[in-house]
């Protein structure tokens, strides 16, 4: 417990330095944090060492004062576009969902790299698509959302998917990279992505970019539909309305067109 508790004790205090820096004290020297947190100089100084370390605080050029490092930005930004997906995407998916009668969805990548769902909006229709695994990794080459996904994704990690050894998950046959390659370019120039059972049997969707502040893809938006009621022709027809709904979402992330995108 003592170890544990040293851990903990050591976290509150670099938080505590951390939050000790705002817009009114951008700038910082140990005394001036140490006064702020109530630490001794001795022990603000150590966890500024590590901090500094990890990227989190930076010390300014021939000086012996800090500032909030450019680690903070990455993680901001990760910690903004999550918060703001989840804030914001209720109302533009819903209204997606009541445009088109069928259950809408909302992905994100990471660096894995796998597609997860981590918001849905259900069709009222007595057969629809529900998705049970929410949060669950899938493979981003399966189904519209993660081959939308892909398709903007950053040109390492696109290449790194493609010299797996991609499955079909319906079918487990081996897909071949340079198909899929060209797939994804197609993706890229029409903006939008189409599945026919190609993930779940019986399920078709189609998907769009959500870009965030920077211009950047962050999420894709889908709908899903029972096969049985849908064909692409039905499924290009609602991309305008897709379209529409992804950029309602991405200016809510704070994205203009025109901005620099992916």
């Amino acid at each position: 417990m003592t170890g544990q508790q040293g851990t903990v004790q050591a976290i509150d205090r670099a938080v505590a330095i951390l939050s000790a820096f705002s817009p009114a004290r951008p700038v910082a020297s140990v005394s001036e944090l140490a006064r702020a947190t109530g630490l001794t100089r001795s022990t603000t100084h150590r966890l500024l060492s590590t901090l500094v370390q990890h990227g989190l605080v930076v010390q300014l050029p021939r000086s012996t004062s800090y500032c909030l490092g450019p680690r903070l930005l990455g993680l901001a930004d990760t910690a903004r576009t999550q918060l703001s997906l989840e804030l914001h995407a209720e109302e533009t998916m819903t209204a997606l969902r009541d445009f088109t009668g069928e259950t809408v969805g909302l992905h994100i990548m990471d660096e894995t790299p796998v597609r997860r769902t981590i918001a849905q909006v259900e069709s009222t229709l007595p057969l629809r698509r529900t998705y049970t695994d929410l949060g669950a990794p899938i493979p981003p080459h399966q189904g519209a959302p993660g081959k939308l996904l892909l398709a903007f994704a950053p040109e390492e990690l696109r290449e790194r998917v493609l010299t797996q050894d991609l499955r079909s998950s319906t079918t487990h046959a081996r897909i071949d990279p340079a198909d899929l390659r060209a797939e994804l370019a197609g993706i890229r120039e029409r903006g939008y992505a189409i599945s026919l059972e190609e993930r779940v049997l019986g399920v078709a969707g189609i998907a769009a970019p959500v870009r965030d502040h920077a211009g950047e893809v962050a999420a894709a938006l889908s709908i899903s539909v029972p096969a049985v009621r849908t064909d692409r022709p039905a499924l290009e027809k609602l991309a305008p309305r897709m379209a529409d709904a992804a950029m309602e979402l991405s200016h809510q992330l704070g994205y203009r067109a025109g901005e620099p995108a992916v």
